[in-house]
């Protein structure tokens, strides 16, 4: 039995400690100072369009010193993700600073991973596994947005993803029926009708071969994804034309990309320790990967799973130490602890705004630059930001 409360996500971590706060009260007074000086010009008064400038100049400094929390706080969005509680995988939700988190699934039998949010805000897809090791089976399933109304979809299944409308759900099947916990254990790409049930395959889907963390581009367009071992690829990045054959490489390296909703950037994960945001044109034929415009590092933790927020404006990810898992934990795997299904211990999730260029070193950043939404380190991974659906007259 559950209990009828979840644990709290905000529990001590033995992740180091963000920089002191306190940027804000410190510089806002001294910049007070210096604007009081500039206004006062030592007695004299400074004309009243120079006067505005630099009251325009203080506010800005205020605001950018203001901490990333309290931007977060007010936005009308949250973020799903799974954790690992009570010996089980479940689905919580949260506001997008991280408050108020809920447990969506709360069920002792089954293991809920990898949730993926309609465009609607309406329900949520996700897997299941059930069973230990090899004998393991994952299945697609799909659930309102407040966690009631499971429906399972198909069996053998992994990575679910939706299209722009919100009426399929694409997958990739499970390569062979004996259980592999590896990401890329996948061949073929087909799609759920939630309308008539039926299950269709992707025009080229036999030369789909050993995909993961595929996403659709939000004109519906592409379809991109990582591939590893497969399709004559090493390991890459590829733009699938979703309702044709064309397959473009990005020639980025890395893994895990993530299209911004509003269809002009790309993030993912350069390697284990950086995020990299950069620009494409998912309207173009032939769309290509634009300068580097902002990189996330953190050489201490591993840092993935990158996912947007609905108005493109901030980063939500997945950060901890490095580890393979912990087979002692009831309804888990061993691998890269980035896998899913691998337990993750001392992960949690945090934000950063993605309007910001150059580098970030989240062990030098200042609580201006970057938050933790977690910090129980409870296996916190795969973070899916939606825009909560209104429900009718409301």
């Amino acid at each position: 039995m559950k209990p009828p409360h979840p644990p709290t996500l905000f529990a001590p971590s033995t992740l180091p400690p963000l920089p002191a706060a306190g940027l804000t009260t410190s510089v806002g007074r001294k910049s007070t100072r210096r604007g009081d000086a500039l206004l006062a010009g030592r007695g004299r008064f400074l004309p009243p369009l120079l006067t505005a400038v630099v009251c325009l100049a203080l506010a800005g400094v205020a605001l950018a010193e203001t901490p990333l929390r309290e931007h977060l706080k007010v936005l009308p969005f949250k973020i799903a993700c799974e954790s690992y509680v009570n010996d089980n995988w479940e689905i919580f939700a949260m506001n997008a600073d991280g408050s108020n988190p809920v447990n969506l699934t709360q069920t002792p039998g089954e293991h809920e991973l990898y949730p993926q949010v309609s465009p609607d805000g309406s329900r949520i897809a996700f897997v299941a596994d059930r069973g230990e090791g090899r004998e393991a089976v994952r299945s697609l399933w799909v659930m309102d947005i407040d966690g009631k109304n499971r429906k399972k979809l198909a069996d053998y299944a992994r990575q679910p993803f939706w299209s722009t409308d919100s009426q399929r759900i694409g997958f990739l099947p499970q390569e062979y029926p004996k259980f592999n916990v590896i990401d890329f254990f996948t061949k073929g790409m087909e799609f759920y009708n939630l309308a008539t049930g039926a299950i269709t395959p992707h025009p080229n889907s036999t030369n789909l071969h050993h995909l993961y963390n595929p996403n659709f581009s939000p004109n519906g367009k592409w379809i991109v994804s990582t591939v590893h071992a497969g399709m004559g690829v090493d390991h890459g990045i590829l733009l699938l034309a979703a309702h044709g054959d064309t397959i473009l490489n990005l020639k980025i390296p890395g893994c895990r990309p993530c299209l911004s909703p509003d269809g002009k950037h790309v993030a993912w994960g350069a390697d284990d320790h950086e995020i990299v945001i950069a620009p494409i044109d998912t309207t173009a034929d032939t769309p290509v990967v634009g300068q580097w415009r902002l990189r996330i590092k953190d050489q201490t933790n591993k840092i993935y799973h990158v996912d947007w927020s609905p108005d493109s404006r901030f980063l939500c990810f997945s950060r901890g130490p490095d580890g393979e898992g912990d087979l002692s934990k009831p309804g888990t795997f061993q691998a890269a602890c980035e896998v899913v299904g691998v337990y993750a211990n001392d992960w949690n999730l945090c934000a950063v705004s993605a309007e910001r260029e150059g580098t970030l070193d989240l062990n030098a950043a200042t609580d201006a630059d970057f938050t933790m939404l977690t910090t129980n380190g409870a296996s916190n991974k795969e973070p899916a930001w939606f825009r909560p659906a209104h429900k009718s007259g409301q």
